[in-house]
């Protein structure tokens, strides 16, 4: 592997990592995961494709990143890209790790309480065994600093925003900006174009973006706002919290437990958040499960119609993630809900497009075209990573 570049995704309780060479042709990849529990293991695939698995009982992220430091050490990488959740308004893009970044990943855990301190923990172990080599960090958010206060700011009083930067903030942005830039690349429509970018799987969000900036975009302070997800809510009434407290007698931290963790599909079918499992279900008849992946469709379809008036240019609709690369049935059913659009497909193309397929499948005559495209977030990351260090 010539020059690689190690790509870290620390999350609460698993590690997720890659090592890319420089022309991207080459990885390894693994996983820990299960971190703190007796179950703790390292997942890691070998160059040659050798699946190794690596047990550390009660293991915790600083003991994972050490054994996985360990296995990549002979590859001699130069430098180490994190994906970070939460940049606030400060970061619009990838920057290399000093004192005041890192400061600034752990400050911004009041808006990412489950991901902020996990990513600084990775920076941290890096540094200890690695002190020389560069760092770099790259925000979930830093791709939605391009939208503009139309679309971020809340409708709230505004001395929130000035002196609580409470707004929108948006996620999943490494995805959107390698799916967008990826469909402009392989569509031979003129540009500038403007792609609707759908990444649903567990978590899942839409984006508007247009000459390969975001516009606008469903999720929005936290990861909880816009779309149904696995075990997220999406959009309730604001008012639903102070509701439950008096009818219920239920805490802030009880009502915010509910709609992130027990809610969405889960919440829903009553049975799983993995629309698999939910699917299954429906098929045998299932009423709850039909219901949560009929509320999940529409919602998604509401949302990248409404998010479609953001685009000055309708170039067409992206789908990634674990459902939106996977699941074709999933597809029609949002398209279904877009149909005053004048969209039209291809149904045998759509069905084909699973498992790492990437291609389009709208008819000629669709007024837009529709792209499954497999998101490549470690990628994109080690690209970023890269050009802040003038690399690439």
């Amino acid at each position: 592997m010539t020059n690689p570049a190690l790509v870290l995704n620390c999350g609460s309780s698993s590690i997720k990592y890659a090592l890319i060479s420089d022309d991207e042709s080459t990885r390894i990849t693994g996983l820990a995961e299960n971190l703190g529990l007796d179950t703790a293991r390292i997942k890691h695939t070998t160059l040659d494709g050798e699946k190794l698995e690596i047990s550390i009982p009660g293991g915790r992220h600083e003991l994972a990143l050490q054994k996985i430091l360990e296995l990549l050490e002979q590859y001699h990488f130069v430098a180490v890209g994190h994906r970070v959740v939460h940049g606030g308004r400060e970061y619009s893009e990838a920057v290399l790790v000093d004192d005041h970044v890192l400061a600034e990943v752990k400050r911004l855990k009041v808006l990412a309480p489950l991901h902020n301190p996990a990513n600084a923990l990775g920076i941290e172990a890096v540094q200890a065994i690695y002190p020389d080599i560069p760092q770099v960090v790259v925000f979930d958010t830093a791709f939605h600093q391009t939208m503009p206060p139309v679309a971020y700011r809340y409708a709230i009083p505004k001395v929130l925003y000035e002196e609580e930067k409470i707004r929108r903030y948006g996620f999943h942005g490494t995805s959107h900006a390698y799916v967008s830039e990826r469909a402009s690349l392989i569509t031979e429509a003129k540009g500038p174009h403007g792609w609707l970018t759908a990444h649903l799987g567990n978590g899942c969000s839409a984006a508007a973006v247009y000459d390969g900036k975001s516009l606008d975009t469903s999720m929005g302070l936290t990861p909880l706002e816009g779309l149904m997800m696995g075990t997220r809510s999406g959009d309730v009434d604001p008012s639903l919290h102070i509701h439950l407290k008096r009818q219920l007698g239920m805490s802030l931290e009880e009502i915010d437990k509910m709609l992130n963790s027990e809610s969405g599909l889960l919440g829903i079918s009553g049975l799983s958040n993995d629309l698999r499992t939910v699917e299954q279900a429906a098929n045998e008849g299932h009423k709850d499960a039909l219901l949560a992946i009929e509320m999940f469709s529409y919602r998604v379809g509401k949302y990248l119609a409404s998010l479609s008036c953001a685009l000055p240019e309708f170039t067409g609709i992206v789908f990634t993630g674990g459902i939106g690369e996977n699941s074709a049935t999933t597809r029609v059913r949002i398209l279904n809900v877009m149909r005053h659009f004048g969209i039209t497909f291809d149904k045998d193309k759509n069905a084909s497009l699973v498992g790492g397929s990437e291609g389009s499948f709208q008819n000629q005559d669709s007024s837009v075209e529709l792209w499954v495209i497999p998101t490549d977030e470690e990628c994109r990351i080690a690209q970023e990573t890269r050009q802040a260090l003038g690399l690439s």
